[in-house]
């Protein structure tokens, strides 16, 4: 009985600590976006090669994720995170240090890779807390993400606004962030691999089980990116409001979706993810249609407002199933991520060309038939549900990642 208390109370530390981890690695995200003008003036380069330029953090973070179960295989899930995560947050400091575009596109790039491999191993980890607790967490921790990425935005735009150069600003943030991630893994679990168990490959298509539900993540993300991206263009241009009202729907949009995370496992406990996810679709759809629709800006922010709460848990379920949809969750979790990365990139793009050939009306009506998707194929994130254990077991008697 012992035992099993000092295992629940294991755990229990294990999800504040992963949560502190999911915290840091939204502020770095959050510290760096928000200097990316100044890097742009920095390094001398035109809104065209900036373009370029961030493509660059999806391409490595779509190379690299595939190498993060072998690198937690050989050194184990708590000293690969710490490794990982440290790569990430000191990372930051690169792309502000890049004099030109060549090296500010290799920056980035080490700086997406840094991020990819840490993203996949935090929630390898997250999802076998999950499983130890018998209960969903990862919408939560992905509000921590959110969370942290405000809070790293908020210092971000104090810094920018006192005029600080932005290296002094990331060796410092990069510190920090560095410093509390090294405590927060101090406190995850160690996950060892099996004696006999064989590595994974260094390279490897994600298994069938991913790709489907990365499909149900794809709409998610595209969603997002979009909205996140073209949310103030379309309220400025498309219905001529002030650039105060069209930042604060951006605002507005990001803020539905951190609280929606953060409530969001009390949803899932009580209804199951592929009710969750297919009345998010539902609700995603709508805010869709209203913005398409939209005559007056407050019709717009409010379709915004609703998407973000649509597809705020979506993302964090689909790691959630695919670390519980075959043996090597690290793989399946990895194959997941870079289907998601990639839809990041894709989204902006996509509505920006599509705007281009047509109009915004016309790129939001695609965002909202992608929503449909949520609601149609839901039922991929079953196994999860069903997979779940209803109560907490002593470590070993419970099957994790084992990576």
């Amino acid at each position: 009985m012992t035992a099993v208390v000092y295992e629940q109370r294991e755990v229990r530390r294990a999800r504040y600590a992963v949560a502190a981890v999911f915290a840091v690695h939204g502020a770095v995200t959050g510290s760096f976006a928000t200097r990316v003008p100044w890097i742009q003036d920095h390094a001398s380069v035109s809104a065209g090669q900036l373009g370029l330029a961030l493509a660059f953090p999806a391409l490595g973070a779509s190379l690299a994720m595939p190498l993060a179960g072998r690198v937690s295989h050989r050194f184990g899930a708590r000293a690969a995170l710490r490794g990982l995560l440290a790569l990430w947050t000191l990372s930051l400091v690169l792309p502000a240090l890049s004099p030109n575009l060549p090296i500010l596109c290799l920056a980035l790039f080490v700086y997406g890779a840094s991020a990819g491999m840490s993203d996949v191993a935090m929630n390898a980890l997250g999802v076998e807390v999950e499983n130890r607790l018998g209960r969903s967490i990862m919408s939560g921790l992905h509000g921590m993400w959110s969370a942290g990425a405000l809070i790293g935005s908020a210092a971000g735009t104090l810094a920018a606004h006192l005029g600080a150069d932005a290296r002094l600003h990331h060796v410092l943030a990069a510190g920090v962030l560095t410093l509390l991630g090294q405590v927060a893994c101090s406190w995850v679990l160690d996950l060892q691999p099996a004696e006999d168990e064989e590595p994974p490959p260094r390279f490897a298509l994600p298994p069938k089980s991913a790709l489907l539900i990365g499909a149900i993540g794809f709409c998610a993300v595209f969603a997002e990116g979009a909205s996140l991206d073209w949310s103030a263009v379309y309220l400025r241009h498309q219905l001529d409001t002030s650039a105060g009202l069209a930042a604060a729907c951006t605002t507005g949009f990001t803020l539905t979706m951190a609280v929606a995370r953060i409530v969001g496992d009390r949803v899932v406990d009580r209804f199951g993810s592929v009710r969750t996810v297919r009345f998010g679709g539902v609700l995603a759809v709508l805010g869709g249609l209203l913005v398409v629709l939209a005559g007056h800006p407050a019709v717009a922010m409010t379709g915004f407002a609703l998407m973000g709460l649509g597809i705020a848990v979506v993302v964090p379920l689909c790691f959630a199933a695919a670390g519980r949809s075959g043996p090597n969750p690290s793989q399946a979790i990895a194959g997941v991520a870079t289907i998601t990365y990639t839809s990041g990139l894709v989204a902006p793009s996509a509505i920006g060309g599509l705007a281009e050939a047509t109009s915004l009306v016309v790129s939001f009506g695609l965002v909202t038939v992608l929503a449909c998707g949520l609601a149609a194929f839901a039922g991929v994130l079953r196994a999860g549900d069903r997979d779940r254990p209803k109560v907490t077991p002593p470590a070993a008697a419970v099957p994790g990642p084992r990576s």
